[in-house]
C-alpha cells in the first residue's frame, strides 16, 4: 500500500485489548488505522498508557507505519548487523526424536549403567528451561573418538534410533543428517562465552530476561546466542531501550513477543559512540542485574520478572543498569517510551543511509549429499 499507492495514515489508534460480551472471551489486541491515498497536514495519534483503560489524544504531523511519529519506513530483514556488534545466530538442532536429551533420572541411570559415559554428558538449555529453572542434559559427541563410543551399548543405541529416524524423514537435509547420527542435525554451538536469548517471551515483563553462559551449555534451538559476547552487549540487550525496540519491531506468538536476529536483532540501533568509561558502567550495572538474580536461588526466571513478583532488589539494578545504558545513547533523559522508539527510529535511519541499494539477495543452495551441518564456532573436528 506505501510503495503501490502511496498511501498517508491520517489517524491511528496504538494497541488497545479488545473486549465483547461473547463466551469464552479470546485475548485479543486490536489497532486502529485510517488512511488514504492523499495527504493531510495533521494527524492523529491515539496512545493507550494502559491497553486497557483509555487513550490520549497527539497531533503529529506523520504517522508511520509502526504508528508512531515519524517517517515512513519499513524494517527489513536483514542477514548482518547494522552496526559492528557480535552475530546473533540460533541453537542447535538435534533432531533426534528425544534420542539425545537426558531427563535427570535417566542421566543418572546412563552414568550407572555406563561410568565413563559421564564426559559425554552437557547441560541442555532450551528457552523453557532457561525461564522455568529446570534441568535437562543431552549427549554431546562432537569430536568423540569412535572406538571410545565402541565401549557405550546405550549410547550406541540410542545414535541407531537417531539415524533410524532421520532415514524415515521426508525432508532431504533431514535424511542426509542420517550419515552422521552421533551428532546433532544442525550445529551452532558457540566455542566462547555467549549470551542467550529466548525466542518467545511474555510481553507483561518488563525486561526480557537474557542469560550469560559458558560454552559448557548446550543451547537448543528454542533461543538463539550472540557468541563472543562481553557484559556490555549483555547489558544494553537487557536494558529498557532495547525492550521498547523488541516491542514496537518484533513478531507475535499470540500477544507474547517472537525474537528474530534478522529483523529485531540485526536492525537493532546500538549506542554510537560510548565512551570507555560509559562502557564499564554499564558491565558493571549489568553484573550487578547477575549478582541480583544468584541472591534468590529458589526462584526461577519467570518468577523474578514477573511485575507482581519481581524484587526490589532487581528492580532497583535494572533501573541502575536502564540509566547507565541511557547515557551511552544521549545525556537527556527519555522522558517515555515513545521518545525512546523516534529516538532509536532516527538512529537507525541514520545508520542504514544507502545500505538497502548495496545488499543483494543469495541465491538459497539445496544441500549436498554427505555434507555435514552449518555450523558456527562449533567444536568440529577438522573433517578437511
Amino acid at each position: 500500500l506505501f510503495n503501490k499507492y502511496q498511501i498517508k495514515i491520517h489517524f491511528a489508534h496504538r494497541t488497545f485489548k479488545w473486549s465483547n460480551e461473547a463466551r469464552g472471551k479470546a485475548a485479543v489486541h486490536v489497532v486502529i488505522v485510517g488512511f488514504s491515498d492523499f495527504d493531510i497536514q495533521e494527524k492523529r495519534l491515539f496512545e493507550y498508557e494502559d491497553i486497557k483503560g483509555e487513550p490520549h489524544e497527539i497531533k503529529v504531523s506523520n504517522i508511520n507505519p509502526y504508528l508512531i511519529q515519524g517517517r515512513d519506513l519499513v524494517i527489513k530483514s536483514r542477514s548482518t548487523p547494522i552496526c559492528n556488534f557480535p552475530i546473533m545466530v540460533w541453537g542447535s538442532k538435534p533432531v533426534d526424536n528425544g534420542n539425545f536429551l537426558l531427563s535427570e533420572k535417566e542421566k543418572e541411570d546412563l552414568i550407572n549403567a555406563e561410568p565413563n559415559s559421564r564426559k559425554y554428558i552437557r547441560p541442555f538449555i532450551s528457552a523453557d528451561e532457561f525461564l522455568k529453572n529446570k534441568t535437562r542434559w543431552c549427549l554431546w559427541l562432537v569430536g568423540a573418538e569412535p572406538n571410545d563410543l565402541q565401549q557405550f551399548p546405550l549410547i550406541l543405541r540410542r545414535i541407531e534410533n537417531v539415524r533410524e529416524f532421520r532415514l524415515k524423514s521426508k525432508k532431504l537435509p533431514t535424511k542426509i543428517a542420517a550419515g552422521y547420527p552421533s551428532i546433532f542435525a544442525e550445529l551452532r554451538q558457540p566455542i566462547n562465552d555467549f549470551i542467550f536469548v529466548p525466542l518467545t517471551t511474555s510481553e507483561n515483563r518488563t525486561y526480557i530476561p537474557l542469560g550469560f553462559f559458558t560454552s559448557d551449555f548446550i543451547i537448543n534451538n528454542s533461543a538463539s546466542v550472540i557468541p563472543k559476547a562481553s557484559k556490555f552487549e549483555f547489558g544494553v540487550l537487557s536494558s529498557f531501550m532495547h525492550v521498547v525496540w523488541v516491542k514496537h519491531i518484533c513478531g507475535r506468538l499470540e500477544s507474547r513477543f517472537r525474537y528474530s536476529n534478522t529483523i529485531v536483532y540485526n536492525n537493532f540501533p546500538w549506542p554510537e559512540n560510548p565512551t570507555d568509561k560509559q562502557k564499564q558502567v554499564v558491565e558493571a550495572a549489568a553484573q550487578k542485574v547477575l549478582d541480583t538474580r544468584l541472591q534468590f536461588p529458589g526462584s526461577s526466571l519467570a518468577d523474578l520478572y514477573d511485575p507482581l513478583t519481581m524484587p526490589p532488589a532487581l528492580v532497583k539494578a535494572h533501573q541502575e543498569l536502564d540509566k547507565a545504558v541511557d547515557l551511552c545513547y544521549r545525556p537527556q533523559p527519555f522522558p517515555n517510551e515513545t521518545k525512546r522508539i523516534e529516538y532509536l527510529f532516527d538512529l537507525y535511519e541514520k545508520y542504514t543511509a544507502g545500505i538497502f541499494g548495496v545488499e543483494k539477495k543469495k541465491l538459497s543452495k539445496k544441500p549436498t549429499p554427505g555434507r555435514l551441518p552449518p555450523t558456527v564456532n562449533c567444536q568440529l573436528p577438522d573433517v578437511n
